[in-house]
């Protein structure tokens, strides 16, 4: 077992996986900007390393500063977290060139998977169907683009084989359009991902977004934990996840986990992941994969009871799994909204001082969060303040839970989206279930009006 981990990261993941090191008697040694020297994470680390000023590229992206306190640390492994580094083959790569565990898959699969078009041929060789599209990164030749668009069929989206977080994409709905939206797309891949290629997709009309939880070691054994619907999104982010998926029967369930099972196999996955999809009527259409924890995973560990990142140190650390997928059992339902710091209606951040600060409680009901009375969210970062989660017996009960616990959430003074997750929680098609990824933004302008 390792016997100190260095926690790559901010945040409510920090937090997260600390305690997660703790629980396994294990050491950690935190990373911190200036703007998170009073985090608590900071505090309850056994040691703690600040790396840069608050820029996020002078410290979370700082790849040598990280390398160097994992090094004055005296750590054995990176656990990375999401967002920052955790997908950034070329930062996985160092870490194990530097005689570190980096807690995820190898660098090679990193690479392979987070380049979207590469993925794309991996996963249909694997037999995962995936969006009809272009199966190269789109050429220079704007005659050639229209003719591969055209056997697609409109309407399109452009995206950035680099992207991720729901950035680098663009719809395109009449070939007019099409290559101004191309050579904007590239632009901006080439700022946010320093990788200008791009290819295309056909645009699905408001689909569901289906994910799907793996676990691998080391040994070849590998299981899928169930699915999450995290259809919920605003400007292509994620903002409330829920586990099972409504309407997702057992043989659809069964069905897309073996298959990607049998594609975690095919590239020599090790760690936990998820494979990504949208479901267009009786359809399930391969996306993406995310090579590390997702932001959402609580939902899963509320439903199958197992600790996904207590799980992911246990593998890394070169453990043989003891989980069997017979042993996977998903019981109720769990639903997961992310608390942002931002206006609920303009969506606009919302960073300040905590100056009252009453967590919700009762059966069923987690909160993972960073945040305590008296800090101060800064301006530098995503605006992710916590994560509520109500688990119920059912579906229904479920979200009668979340909502009092919404209701007894207060966050000030900083604004929060607590109140549209409220109103979510309140609207007959949400609790029906079901609905796409067109859903929120169609919301949220009826709550403007």
């Amino acid at each position: 077992m390792f016997k100190k981990i260095l926690i790559a990261n901010r945040g409510e993941i920090a937090l997260r996986v600390l305690r997660a090191c703790h629980s396994l008697g294990i050491r950690t040694a935190a990373i911190y900007s200036l703007a998170d020297s009073n985090a608590n994470y900071v505090k309850m680390a056994d040691e703690a390393v600040c790396i840069g000023p608050v820029a996020s590229s002078e410290s979370y992206l700082n790849i040598p500063s990280i390398i160097s306190a994992a090094e004055v640390t005296d750590a054995d492994a990176i656990h990375p977290g999401y967002g920052f580094l955790s997908e950034n083959a070329d930062f996985a790569e160092k870490v194990e060139k530097s005689g570190f565990v980096f807690i995820g898959p190898s660098s090679d699969v990193i690479r392979l998977m987070g380049d979207k078009v590469s993925a794309r041929k991996a996963m249909t060789a694997a037999g995962i169907t995936c969006v009809p599209g272009s199966d190269n990164v789109l050429s220079d030749d704007r005659t050639e683009v229209e003719s591969i668009s055209r056997q697609i069929g409109y309407p399109l989206i452009i995206k950035a084989t680099g992207g991720g977080g729901g950035r680098g994409m663009r719809v395109v709905n009449e070939e007019k359009d099409l290559w101004s939206s191309v050579l904007t797309t590239r632009e901006e891949a080439e700022r946010g991902f320093k990788n200008s290629n791009v290819y295309v997709e056909r645009f699905l009309d408001n689909p569901r977004h289906i994910e799907f939880q793996i676990l691998a070691d080391s040994f070849h054994n590998i299981i899928h934990l169930g699915e999450r619907d995290c259809s919920l999104q605003r400007r292509h982010q994620k903002i409330l996840e829920e586990s099972p998926a409504p309407f997702i029967g057992d043989d659809l369930r069964n069905r897309i986990g073996e298959l990607c099972v049998k594609a975690a196999h095919s590239i020599g996955y090790v760690g936990v992941g998820t494979f990504e999809f949208l479901l267009s009527g009786e359809e399930c259409f391969f996306i993406e994969m995310n090579t590390r924890i997702q932001v959402e995973h609580p939902v899963t560990e509320m439903v199958t009871g197992v600790d996904l990142v207590r799980q992911q140190i246990l593998v890394a650390a070169g453990y043989k799994m003891s989980l069997k997928q017979s042993d996977i059992i998903m019981r109720g339902h769990a639903i997961e909204c992310r608390i942002n710091a931002e206006d609920p209606l303009t969506w606009m951040p919302s960073p300040g001082s905590v100056t009252v600060y009453n967590v919700p409680g009762g059966p069923g009901i987690r909160l993972d969060s960073h945040v305590y009375h008296g800090y101060t969210v800064p301006p530098y970062y995503d605006s992710l303040v916590g994560k509520l989660i109500a688990y119920g017996y059912d579906r229904d009960q479920a979200i009668a839970r979340m909502r009092v616990a919404l209701s007894e959430f207060v966050i000030g003074d900083i604004k929060t989206n607590v109140p549209m997750h409220l109103e979510v929680l309140r609207d007959p098609d949400f609790c029906n279930g079901g609905v796409g990824i067109g859903y929120l933004d169609g919301f949220v302008k009826k709550l403007r009006r």
